[in-house]
């Protein structure tokens, strides 16, 4: 029965989760059955009426520690499960013990019946079409950069072009691709605690840095809601319909805001091919310097050009492009940190063994 409880339970779709949770319930099972058959050994030294007082006193005391761990955000993070599964397992065979005479054959019999169990799950999810979190975590990442990108285009082709239309804007698909990487902060998580339980596989040696997913996530998500501010304010100024307000726009800013946006959105893109490739990211340098000259030359133009500045919706607007800009230069050193850290290849290494694959 245990051994069948252990795979409907433990078994989970990557193969970080099976794995997580399998370790978590094997070991946890294994140091509460030790642990409860030493409380065992000494409340039987305290005698008959003894016994049940402190086995009772064992079963509070530890499980009231074991319960409060839990607040810990490191436990929490990685040990949740196993600490349960020791409160459990403590539980049942300390008190089983003052009934089962039996009490090592009880506790052999459910650490093996769950090892038989934990050994079925990890043998079907890393030999049989495994599944891992790790790569997917990987995917992740660069697939939100790309949307990110997605905006900045779009944005350049529909309001910053020559020939643009620059209305109805609301219903255009470009405003809404941000909204997915707001919200992926749930599964990255998961998939990165998932991902530190993993062996080595394919690209992804053993103690992979991890954790700089998290921060490169953190900062598209900044990112993002940075453009959600922009995608907000950019439907509300082309209800308003001003027709000098637009002229201004199309005379003095146009051109900064597209060179802004569009080299950002290259930037991000050769990011996100940097990070599928796992390629040392020097070509988005060249695209952010673009869009920083283009930033700061705008801001130079407000500065100078006191009637532009008048116009409080350019001023919003650049202001709101330049700290995209700024959030997208995190994101180049954040993908810089990662590619040494993982030890990205160089882009001309990368490339000699492309062209040696093709001749072979």
């Amino acid at each position: 029965m245990w051994a069948v409880l252990t795979v409907v339970v433990v078994m989970e779709y990557t193969v970080g989760g099976t794995l997580s949770k399998g370790l978590n319930r094997a070991f946890a099972t294994l140091l509460a059955g030790f642990i409860a058959v030493g409380a065992h050994k000494v409340a039987y030294l305290c005698g008959n009426h003894g016994e049940p007082v402190v086995l009772a006193a064992f079963v509070f005391l530890l499980a009231s520690a074991a319960t409060f761990s839990r607040f810990i955000p490191e436990v929490k993070a990685r040990y949740d499960y196993g600490v349960t599964i020791f409160i459990l397992t403590f539980s049942l065979v300390a008190v089983s013990s003052y009934r089962v005479e039996e009490l090592i054959r009880l506790a052999h019999q459910r650490f093996s019946t769950i090892a038989i169990g934990v050994a079925t799950c990890l043998f079907t999810t890393i030999f049989v079409c495994p599944v891992w979190a790790g790569e997917d975590l990987h995917n992740l990442a660069a697939a939100n950069l790309d949307k990110l990108a997605d905006f900045l285009e779009g944005l350049e082709s529909e309001c910053f072009r020559e020939n643009a239309p620059g209305e109805n804007l609301e219903s255009k698909p470009f405003l809404q691709v941000y909204k997915s990487v707001l919200n992926s902060k749930a599964s990255e998580d998961s998939l990165c605690n998932f991902a530190k339980w993993e062996p080595g596989h394919g690209n992804f040696y053993f103690r992979y840095p991890w954790g700089l997913y998290q921060k490169l996530g953190a900062l598209s998500r900044q990112c993002a809601s940075s453009m959600q501010a922009l995608a907000s304010y950019i439907i509300t100024l082309t209800k308003s319909q001003y027709p000098e307000a637009n002229m201004e726009l199309c005379l003095k800013v146009r051109t900064a805001c597209g060179e802004m946006s569009l080299n950002s959105a290259k930037a991000l893109r050769e990011l996100s091919e940097a990070i599928q490739t796992m390629t040392a990211p020097s070509p988005a340098r060249t695209h952010m310097s673009a869009a920083i000259r283009a930033a700061r030359s705008l801001r130079a133009e407000l500065s100078q050009d006191a009637d532009l500045a008048k116009v409080m919706h350019v001023a919003v607007l650049a202001s709101l492009l330049s700290e995209l800009v700024t959030q997208t230069k995190k994101i180049a050193d954040s993908v810089d940190n990662l590619a040494r850290a993982a030890h990205f290849k160089d882009p001309e290494d990368a490339q000699k063994d492309v062209v040696i694959n093709v001749a072979s």
